[in-house]
């Protein structure tokens, strides 16, 4: 009976393919997907091999069977007889992870007298002593391997070929493991895992940048020997009954009535909040390295048995723990280990039999330090030394993930200053973001292109974290995490960092990037489209951008267009249409019946204005007829009948306002009719007997024609605009007519005639 599931399958092939041109390999899987396993099938598949003598099942075998990889990868010849006379040794470094292998094998029915599982502890006392040759030693946890302990084990057996397993395979160092292994098979990412079902899902709690606890961690300077906190100064600073009263109030919070673990500080720390939580009524004890071992292990087995609700912790349950309904996680130790980090957050992501998700209580932070568990993370460098696993400190990294607010903390969140990061469903709706993420850090990096040389092709990356492969002809422009490309097949687009499409079209000559949020596109014939980042709506014209305040309105051609993701188009020509500044709102005035606005900070979309209220707010509502009321700072709540119904009494203050603001408009025209050119030293304006009207900026201008007025910019630039001043046409026509009706001609280069109604 084959008690492997098809990853685990394909990561042992993968390493039997490893040892045909490596000696040593090391695997890298996520805590809780079952390492073990594959340690007890390559176990038993190599000491089948080894019993049959010459006679291997594998060509992989076949081929070695005479011939040993020695460190520097080259072949020394050996004889296949000694094969088996030689035995397999399995090392751990914890009494625990060395039962827990026992136990997998026993599984898998493999006990032979050659086969040795043994505590790095207990080989390195008596290592010059011990009458062992293995010719497979296979190291659990592996991420420990470079201790002094271990590297004695490559001296004394250089022959030997080499298994390290890990959930995480980076030191806070930076020294990488390419000194003792020499390749890393990976296994799917967290994210990965839990898209098919292999892993559990989790909502993720986290303590707010402001709150006390935050602060208290941010004033920790001390480090280890180990460059991670000093343990002695964390104990110090949050062993304190205000902290851990803290940690009851938000177990209580996210998980009351849940079995889970806590990871404490120091033995004082976990004995702390194990009372606490007992004075409570809450079912709790803490373990830690000198907790005997038969009651250690009869306390795991009440845990399992939910006789006991709370494990209280130091670095027991970090490695090696297999209790798949474990339903919270809480940290209460502050590190700036990656490694840590996710052996921590690992012990509740096994799935059990209805557990739908377990609860992550980060009290200390640390995903503002690494990201959320499933964030993507580049192993192979890590594991080469080329980028650390050590975390930056929380206060200098940007929140990028947090998905609530203080002003939408509940009262208990004020009392705790934790709230929800993230929940289950929205974690499983967003997993193909996080399964291409890369971590914290390496997203503050600035976007670049990198080229593949043997292809040619393009990708981006972030600081020296590739975030797409060579996917792409030319990267023409890169701006603001986007980038403009041109995909194989001659097609073009805007791609984001993480190489998602967002935009794309059939062919281009060349893309570039504005400062104002464009995308302009040049085209065959010297054409230019341009894009509007902020909607993808696309202008055949380029685009004047009109500033009212904060605001921005575009006029192409004759019509005002609003840089929303909902894009409004004016029913009125730009110069009939009035646009008010309220501060947090921009009115778009057409008609009575037609009045719209945008609100500040709101990207979504514009909405129909209704009514002006008598105490100075707004009645709106959107595309959906939903209807809000808004305040002078463009702030909107919604609404429900009884108080639209209000609203109609106040109907009445609206339309006097329309009416004295159509009228204020109109009597600035009608002012305006009797403005005459005049000129300052060589420039030319408009003015309304000694008052200026438009100031002197022309090279030419005519007498006005009702409400319009045909300027000249630069020699032979004509264009067109209102006798306020507001520009209608673009001043680059060799000549301009305007007639009494509102028509005007445009003489173009050509000499063609372009007819334009304003009226």
């Amino acid at each position: 009976m084959n008690l492997l599931r098809d990853y685990q399958q394909e990561i042992v092939s993968r390493v039997h393919e490893a040892w045909m041109h490596h000696r040593s390999v090391m695997v890298q899987m996520p805590t809780g997907t079952g390492k073990t396993h594959v340690l007890a099938e390559v176990v038993k598949g190599h000491e089948l091999r080894a019993t049959s003598g010459s006679a291997a099942t594998s060509n992989e075998l076949q081929a070695t069977s005479r011939r040993e990889l020695i460190p520097n990868g080259s072949l020394v010849a050996r004889s296949s007889s000694l094969v088996t006379n030689k035995t397999i040794l399995i090392v751990a470094h914890r009494i625990e992870l060395i039962e827990q292998i026992k136990e997998t094998l026993l599984k898998f029915k493999i006990e032979s007298e050659k086969l040795k599982v043994e505590s790095i502890q207990t080989i390195s006392r008596r290592i010059d002593s011990l009458d062992l040759n293995p010719d497979l030693i296979v190291i659990d946890e592996a991420h420990h391997a470079l201790a002094k302990t271990y590297k004695m084990l490559w001296k004394k057996w250089p022959e030997a070929r080499f298994l390290g397993l890990t959930a995480t395979p980076c030191r806070m160092n930076r020294s990488g493991f390419t000194d003792l292994f020499d390749t890393l098979v990976t296994s799917w990412s967290i994210a990965e895992f839990i898209e098919k079902g292999v892993l559990s899902a989790f909502d993720y709690a986290s303590i707010y940048p402001d709150s006390e606890e935050q602060r208290l961690i941010d004033s920790l300077e001390k480090r280890g020997a180990d460059g991670d906190y000093q343990v002695k100064e964390m104990d110090e600073v949050l062993n304190r009954r205000p902290s851990i009263e803290r940690l009851y109030r938000s177990m209580m919070q996210f998980a009351e009535g849940k079995k889970g673990i806590v990871y404490a500080i120091s033995i004082d720390h976990a004995q702390q909040i194990a009372n606490y939580y007992k004075e409570q009524g809450v079912k709790a004890v803490a373990i830690d390295s000198r907790t005997p071992r038969e009651e250690r292990k009869l306390l795991v087995n009440d845990f399992k048995e939910g006789k006991i609700e709370v494990l209280v912790n130091v670095d027991i349950f970090s490695e090696g723990f297999d209790c798949p309904d474990v339903e919270f996680v809480q940290m209460a130790r502050p590190t700036l280990s990656l490694s840590k980090y996710l052996q921590q957050v690992g012990r509740g992501l096994r799935k059990s039999e209805g557990k739908e998700s377990c609860m992550m209580i980060d009290n200390v932070g640390l995903y503002r330090i690494f990201g959320l568990p499933v964030v993507n993370r580049n192993w192979e460098r890590m594991f080469r030394g080329e980028e650390s696993g050590k975390g930056v400190r929380a206060n200098s990294v940007v929140n990028e993930t947090v998905c609530c607010t203080r002003q939408s903390m509940e009262q208990s969140e004020y009392e705790t200053g934790v709230g929800l990061v993230v929940s289950h469903d929205e974690l499983l709706s967003r997993l193909n973001e996080w399964k291409r993420t890369p971590g914290m850090e390496t997203r503050t990096a600035k976007l670049k292109a990198w080229q593949e040389k043997e292809t040619g092709l393009w990708g981006l990356k972030r600081g020296r974290y590739q975030t797409t492969g060579a996917e792409y002809v030319t990267v023409f422009d890169l701006k603001d995490g986007l980038a403009a490309v041109r995909f194989r097949g001659n097609a073009c687009g805007i791609v984001d960092d993480m190489g998602t499409v967002i935009w794309r079209r059939e062919s281009c000559i060349s893309m570039r990037f504005t400062q104002n949020k464009f995308l302009v596109i040049n085209l065959k014939g010297g054409e230019e489209n341009y894009v509007d980042l902020y909607n993808l709506n696309t202008y055949s014209s380029k685009p004047e951008i009109k500033r009212y305040g904060k605001f921005e309105l575009l006029k192409v051609g004759h019509k005002c267009y609003t840089r929303t993701e909902r894009v409004y188009v004016s029913g009125v020509d730009f110069t009939g249409l009035i646009v008010t500044n309220k501060g947090g709102m921009l009115k778009l005035y057409e008609s009575p019946e037609h009045s719209y606005c945008i609100l500040d900070g709101d990207n979504k979309g514009y909405y129909r204005f209704h009514y002006l209220l008598a105490d100075g707010s707004m009645v709106i509502s959107d595309w959906n007829g939903d209807f809000y009321r808004t305040d002078k700072g463009g702030k909107k709540v919604y609404i429900g009948e009884k108080e639209i119904s209000k609203a109609m009494l106040d109907k009445q203050v609206c339309m006097e306002m329309e009416t004295n603001e159509k009228r204020k408009r109109e009597e600035i025209y009608k002012e305006h009719l009797h403005a005459v050119p005049y000129q300052s030293g060589q420039k030319w304006g408009l003015k309304v007997g000694k008052r200026i009207t438009v100031p002197p900026i022309y090279r030419s201008i005519r007498t006005p024609i009702g409400k319009y007025c045909a300027v000249e910019k630069n020699y032979s630039q004509w264009g067109v605009i209102t006798i306020d001043g507001r520009l209608l046409i673009d001043t680059k026509y060799p000549d301009v007519t305007i007639e009494q009706n509102g028509t005007v001609w445009l003489t173009q280069v050509t000499g063609k005639k372009k007819r334009v109604k304003l009226d």
